[in-house]
């Protein structure tokens, strides 16, 4: 994997704990945070079904524009819920890209938008 820049990484850190922080003032319960910030990754399970399967479900569980949308619309809405799942769906987002992990290539599951991962 190419070495991502410390700024970028710090980038995406920082949209991480915003998110948190976020979440927190939204005042749903913290055991909803735990239940579903893994949740996303689930779509690697797409994954069993080739390279190119694998990688449409998994970016389409780690791209921001669905979880901005609802977000936005949760705070349309007043709806405490989708801003929460929105908030915690961001937050997984944000910490994976601060690890350097991108969006997939249909090539295999190490090759992302941010490099190669791995040896």
């Amino acid at each position: 994997m190419k070495p991502l820049d410390p700024i970028i990484r710090l980038e995406w850190a920082i949209v991480a704990a915003a998110a948190v922080i976020f979440y927190g003032s939204v005042g749903v319960s913290w055991w909803l945070f735990g239940l579903l910030i893994l949740v996303p990754d689930l779509s690697m399970l797409g994954y069993l079904a080739g390279p190119r399967v694998g990688a449409i479900a998994y970016n389409a569980l780690h791209i921001l524009a669905v979880p901005v949308l609802l977000l936005l619309a949760g705070h349309l809405s007043g709806n405490a819920t989708a801003m929460a799942v929105a908030l915690i769906w961001i937050a997984h987002i944000a910490i994976d890209r601060a690890l350097g992990y991108g969006l997939k290539l249909s090539t295999g599951f190490q090759d992302t938008h941010l490099g190669r991962i791995g040896r």
